[in-house]
């Protein structure tokens, strides 16, 4: 299943030593099969023996998204891959249609797939343009099967109709602690033997609850899509959504154009790069969807890039799932639509982020109840120019090649852009900002 893109093999540390290395593939296909065959045989680590929120442990855990299909070296796949890891077994996922949604639903095979106990994500392709209301339509229907098992639940408790052992894993059930993993997994079991147990009784509300008591078990929902779902044709319900103040996590794997249809541009595409509609340079910049999400002061909001800060990207993915309430995460995903050497598609995420065209950053309002700002700047000042960055990329050296005058004033401006970008996010990250935007009276309170 070897795309033989190679960035394996670039980003191991360990290349030096050939710890991993390209081989031909056809003399390695039979003896190989029987070596893989084996290693599915293989049972799981066991999670005690492993921390899942640090990027060397979360290799432990077995991607529930393998063998997509897409291009090689696709910069959108590992941050699906990521996601299928951290919360893949009890994930609701709606996808919007485009690069994601074709390798995500490569039929008749997908790559979507379970853990050995059966458990794996819920998977929906939905149209372009309303795939943000489909994830919201998950989210209110997953709320309303909570608030139901919660009120036959009360029920049952208060009727004292099942044993005083029902009633306590009842209580147990409502109130636990799923916050990590290890307290998802202590809920399954809990509500494994609750099951068997309400399974054994007649009476109406028992029975009633064995068909929604899965629900709780914490769910994670998540709207999946491009940039040109998210910045463009699905905007308003993605806007919507977000307003709504509901838990709904939003992944936008960002390629600056439009990837799966012919490359098109898209108002994320940057100034100065060429694509199709854009053939001059797109002559206006990029627009800030995360600047425009934080406006609301209540959504969860980060800015990636894996290949430059790993992580970073991480974090951004624990706190968004944490998060009660909205959060947009969106991941710079370099492509093969930008016209670079796609084994070397994290060395230009680095570059992207270290010229400033990419701030890597969080947005948690929840710091605010702690006292603290709640913008995080991860990645430091500008180290390298913008050209140097660009110019690394076909999408940009066209354009000098065609018409180098309209690309050098492209140039200066999206570097004055990129300047006060950054200036504006820096200013927004210290800590008197946070003072300035607390009502009067609100710096007391958090202290009480």
């Amino acid at each position: 299943d070897c795309t033989g893109c190679g960035v394996c093999v670039e980003n191991c540390p360990m290349k030096a030593k050939e710890a991993i290395k390209m081989a031909p593939q056809e003399p390695l296909r039979e003896p190989e099969r029987e070596n893989f065959e084996y290693f599915l045989t293989i049972p799981d680590t066991d999670p005690a023996l492993y921390n899942r929120a640090v990027m060397n442990g979360i290799q432990f855990v077995r991607p529930l998204f393998e063998f997509s299909g897409a291009c090689a070296g696709c910069g959108e796949t590992p941050y699906v891959k990521l996601l299928s890891q951290l919360f893949g077994d009890r994930a609701l996922i709606a996808n919007a249609t485009g690069c994601s949604s074709i390798y995500g639903g490569n039929l008749p095979t997908t790559p979507y797939c379970k853990r050995a106990d059966g458990r794996g994500p819920a998977w929906n392709n939905s149209l372009f343009e309303d795939n943000a209301e489909v994830a919201f339509g998950m989210r209110l229907t997953t709320d309303k099967y909570i608030e139901y098992a919660n009120e036959l639940a009360d029920r049952i408790i208060a009727a004292k109709s099942c044993s005083p052992e029902i009633s306590k894993l009842l209580a147990e059930a409502k109130g636990a602690d799923q916050s990590t993993q290890e307290g998802i997994e202590q809920q399954r079991a809990r509500v494994a033997e609750l099951k068997e147990g309400l399974g054994k009784c007649s009476c109406p509300d028992c029975s009633e609850l064995v068909s929604v008591i899965d629900h709780f078990i914490k769910k994670s929902v998540w709207a999946l899509g491009g940039d040109g779902w998210a910045y463009d044709i699905g905007y308003g319900g993605l806007d919507h959504v977000i307003a709504s103040g509901r838990n709904v996590n939003i992944l936008v794997l960002d390629t600056e154009v439009y990837s799966n249809t012919g490359g098109q541009s898209s108002k994320s595409t940057p100034m100065g790069a060429v694509a199709r509609f854009a053939a001059s340079g797109k002559p206006i910049g990029k627009k800030d969807l995360g600047m425009m999400a934080m406006c609301y002061g209540y959504v969860y909001v980060a800015k990636i890039a894996i290949g430059a800060d790993p992580m970073q990207t991480m974090k951004a993915f624990i706190e968004a799932e944490a998060y009660d309430g909205p959060s947009l995460i969106i991941a710079y995903s370099h492509c093969i639509a930008h016209g670079i050497n796609m084994t070397k598609g994290m060395e230009a995420q680095k570059k992207a982020v270290a010229s400033g065209h990419w701030p890597l950053f969080r947005y948690n309002p929840a710091l605010c109840f702690q006292g603290k700002n709640p913008l995080v700047l991860d990645s430091k000042a500008p180290s390298i120019k913008l050209e140097e960055y660009i110019y690394g990329e076909n999408r940009y050296n066209v354009l000098r090649k065609t018409d180098p005058e309209r690309a050098k004033a492209l140039l200066e401006k999206a570097q004055e852009e990129v300047n006060r970008q950054y200036q504006l996010y820096k200013y927004m990250a210290e800590e008197k900002f946070c003072e300035l935007q607390k009502p009067e009276g609100e710096k007391e309170k958090v202290q009480q």
